[in-house]
């Protein structure tokens, strides 16, 4: 097995690294923060924590309380969860309490209702204490992160239940645990096949058998993970950009550090499962999956502790959105050259389908490259007119939502999209943001 193909992670694993990272390095940093030498933004952490979890639940059907049958309506759950961290990532302050006691209480129900489902699972538990090593340490690996998520909700409702060095400790252990579970469950995956150890939860939601199954509410969301990536995308840059109207009036706080985390840790997440990265699509490998970790690692660090790196954070986001729209219009400018200069090549015209994709993910990227100006050059554009091109942006992303949805639909070769046009998981970007 090639280096390439070892790395090929789930998107489950993926996110179970980034939990693991969130929870060391929140461990590590808490030291200074407690000493009074590192600032700390709460309501970025709590509303990142969010964020992660509406993601799993968009894209899996992956809840805190275990599998659901992903339709529309638990979708829009997750979207819903996923603005409201969004808006604690943005604006600093309003709901600061409220996003404490929400992820408390997420993670303690959670924790609960995932060590209960273990237990009452005797027959399977069984069977993996019984099997091969790895299924053993796939038993703990998953029972240490339930009891332990069980454990960091008390400690999120309750702060001083336990001393502030044991705190550090149990931070760094929690991370540890998720990066066990993470690795355990990529090698029971090469090992079994990824569908090996997917177990229907007691609470597997069972709307498909029953009449509702017509209702858009209770309907299979068959979302493919670029679409999914995209419609969060899309929802964050349209939130963002209507926040900044009040913002750009001085009627609202806005953290510039829990946007640029934020969107650091989505294009971690383009990195690491699609292999997408604002300057192109790579073969997903070991070196992608570090690259992957080290953006993830900077846009939880900037969540956490705000105006250390905000300078650097905004230079590199500003430089990818303008290198990676100019790239998208290049590539898109080359495209249709070679479907000019080789008509055998390209027999016949283009799908009328790819044609309006075309003209958007040229949009898009057009529109990425002004915001990657913006970011470096703040003074470029007064604030209201960067609020209305963010909202412009979102909508983009929402139309480009559809079509790549309904490519999906349709069965189109992404082949035949991607000869058209810049690809539509790296066209996207809103970094520029």
């Amino acid at each position: 097995m090639n280096s390439a193909e070892r790395y090929d992670l789930s998107l489950e694993v993926i996110v179970l690294l980034i939990y693991g990272t969130f929870m060391i390095l929140f461990g590590a940093l808490l030291v200074g923060i407690l000493a009074g030498r590192l600032p700390f933004a709460p309501d970025s952490m709590y509303g990142l924590f969010l964020i992660l979890i509406a993601f799993q639940t968009v894209t899996l059907g992956r809840t805190p309380f275990g599998d659901l049958r992903r339709s529309w309506g638990l979708v829009a759950i997750g979207i819903g969860t996923a603005v409201f961290g969004m808006v604690g990532c943005f604006v600093p302050g309003p709901f600061g309490g409220t996003l404490q006691v929400l992820v408390g209480l997420l993670l303690t129900g959670g924790g609960a209702t995932l060590l209960w489902q273990l237990a009452i699972r005797v027959d399977q538990a069984r069977v993996w204490i019984k099997g091969p090593g790895i299924l053993r340490i796939l038993t703990f690996s998953a029972a240490s992160v339930y009891l332990l998520t069980l454990l960091a909700g008390l400690v999120t409702l309750f702060p001083g239940v336990i001393s502030a060095p044991h705190t550090t400790v149990f931070l760094i252990l929690y991370g540890l645990s998720f990066l066990s579970l993470g690795w355990t469950l990529h090698e029971v995956g090469e090992a079994y096949g990824p569908d090996s150890i997917r177990v229907k939860s007691p609470h597997v939601s069972p709307l498909g058998r029953i009449r509702g199954e017509r209702r858009l509410f209770v309907r299979d969301a068959r979302l493919s993970l670029a679409v999914a990536i995209t419609l969060l995308q899309a929802v964050l840059v349209t939130l963002l950009g209507m926040l900044l109207f009040p913002v750009s009036f001085g009627l609202l706080p806005f953290s510039p550090d829990g946007q640029h985390g934020l969107l650091l840790v989505i294009m971690a997440i383009q990195i690491m499962a699609l292999g997408s990265t604002p300057v192109g699509e790579y073969r997903r490998s070991l070196p992608m999956t570090l690259l992957g970790m080290l953006f993830a690692a900077l846009g939880i660090f900037s969540c956490i502790v705000p105006g250390v790196i905000t300078g650097q954070t905004g230079l590199l986001l500003g430089l990818l959105g303008l290198v990676g729209g100019v790239l998208s219009l290049v590539r898109g400018l080359l495209a249709m050259r070679h479907r000019e200069t080789n008509p055998l090549a390209h027999p016949g015209a283009m799908p009328p389908r790819l044609r309006p994709l075309t003209l958007l993910l040229t949009t898009v990227a057009v529109v990425q490259v002004v915001f990657g100006l913006s970011m470096l050059l703040p003074t470029l554009m007064p604030a209201i007119i960067g609020a209305a091109m963010v909202v412009v942006n979102g909508l983009l992303l929402f139309a480009l939502t559809g079509m790549l949805f309904q490519l999906d639909s349709l069965g189109d070769d992404p082949a035949t999209a991607s000869a058209a046009a810049p690809s539509p998981t790296a066209a996207p970007r809103v970094a520029n943001t």
